[in-house]
């Protein structure tokens, strides 16, 4: 059985192998409404039976413009735009945004802005951990794990309502820090869910990692050798399950992370089981940062006191016309950034999330690019799902954990 060449997309859309018009393989759209997808995706599969012979996928289908949406904006009103890209890591998505303004702008963040950042972003990647975790549970049939994880989701998502009044598009970390402090209220919710979490990851292992039905599904399926991960760009747990100890929060830290103690999770069978094990261990991980970050938690502002970036409190609103003024004309005319191009990064719960953003002097940026983890692990996608079943390809897309929004800008 002869393999047929990579093709593009265009080319699929025109041609048909000479094997799928004598009938010895098929032609199949898995998508992009199909519930299996994580989103709106599609792949054009080619199949001889059972048996993957290509796969292309095929996106695009969630694309909204977003940043040239953003470059049509001031800075400040650009932010919340970020929110709606990844949308299981919004607050990564503002923190790498917010992150290129500051080094565009030379902005300072205090100390306890900086703290109250990293126990949200990482609370933020167990959010999304555990949305991968239950519905990957739910594509292998393991109904009950989709349950479980969106049980504790919901306490950290009660969390960012209890700081931003919103449960996902919080929008709440700003340039030069936080829009606000957080309530009396913080710290115990987060303790609360610091309690109660290593038990219920116990629970997730019990069902999961040594049942015999679902190590059958993912031991040695959709294999990722570190050479081929790392030429298409492959970032995140995907890398890491794949032999190769990445994590921009050890490898140049920002936020503070080099203060706190953690390890970064590494496996080298680089099988969508190893993914697995890898995320449940980074599950762990996150929470250690969380209690340290909660431990040593800073007093002080959480707002830089640069007023020619930063908008005053509220409270002096009300009390100053100047004030009231400064407020007014940042928020209706922006601020003037300096003609220069930055690119700044973080690691988010799928891998390297990068902000290109350049300035030309005035109050909008000139280009925003944003660098995906998304869109690189997807490109993996066909290299690994060729010569597995149509059932492993399932297993193997939710392994690589893609978000659609992340991709489709």
């Amino acid at each position: 059985m002869a393999q047929l060449e990579e093709v593009t997309i265009d080319q699929y859309k025109h041609l048909v192998s000479e094997r799928a018009l004598t009938g010895e393989t098929m032609l199949l759209n898995m998508g992009p409404q199909h519930p299996s997808t994580h989103g709106v995706l599609r792949l054009l599969l080619e199949l001889d039976g059972e048996v993957v012979v290509n796969c292309v996928p095929d996106i695009g289908f969630l694309h909204t413009g977003v940043e040239k949406n953003m470059e049509a904006k001031t800075y400040q009103k650009a932010e919340v735009m970020t929110d709606r890209l990844d949308y299981m890591n919004t607050m990564g998505n503002n923190l790498a945004y917010v992150m290129a303004v500051e080094k565009l702008v030379d902005l300072d963040v205090p100390p306890r802005a900086q703290a109250l950042r990293v126990i949200l972003v990482e609370l933020q990647r167990i959010a999304s951990h555990l949305v991968w975790l239950g519905t990957s549970g739910l594509d292998l049939a393991a109904m009950s794990m989709f349950l479980f994880c969106f049980r504790e989701r919901e306490q950290i998502l009660d969390i960012f309502e209890l700081v931003s009044g919103q449960r996902m598009m919080t929008t709440y970390i700003r340039p030069g820090g936080v829009w606000r402090d957080v309530p009396v209220e913080f710290e115990t919710a987060v303790r609360d869910f610091i309690k109660i979490f290593p038990k219920r990851i116990d629970e997730y292992e019990k069902l999961l990692t040594k049942n015999p039905l679902f190590v059958d599904r993912m031991v040695d399926i959709g294999y990722l050798s570190k050479e081929t991960a790392l030429s298409y760009g492959v970032t995140g747990p995907t890398l890491r399950a794949s032999g190769v100890n990445w994590d921009l929060r050890k490898a140049r830290p920002y936020c503070g992370y080099e203060q706190y103690d953690f390890e970064v999770p590494v496996l080298h069978e680089g099988d969508t089981y190893a993914r697995y094990l890898v995320r449940i261990e980074e599950l762990r991980q996150s929470l250690r940062i969380v209690e340290q970050a909660l431990n040593k938690l800073p007093m002080g502002p959480v707002r830089s006191d640069n007023r020619k970036f930063v908008p005053p409190p509220r409270s002096e609103i009300g009390v100053s016309m100047e004030a009231l003024i400064h407020h007014f004309k940042l928020w209706t005319e922006g601020f003037q950034a300096p003609k220069a191009s930055i690119y700044s990064a973080i690691e988010s719960p799928r891998g390297e999330l990068g902000v290109l953003l350049e300035g030309d002097g005035g109050p909008k940026p000139m280009r925003v690019h944003m660098r995906t983890p998304s869109f690189d692990n997807l490109a993996v996608l066909p290299e690994i799902v060729k010569g597995t079943l149509v059932a492993d390809l399932v297993a193997i897309l939710a392994s690589i954990d893609i978000v659609l929004g992340d991709i489709d800008r």
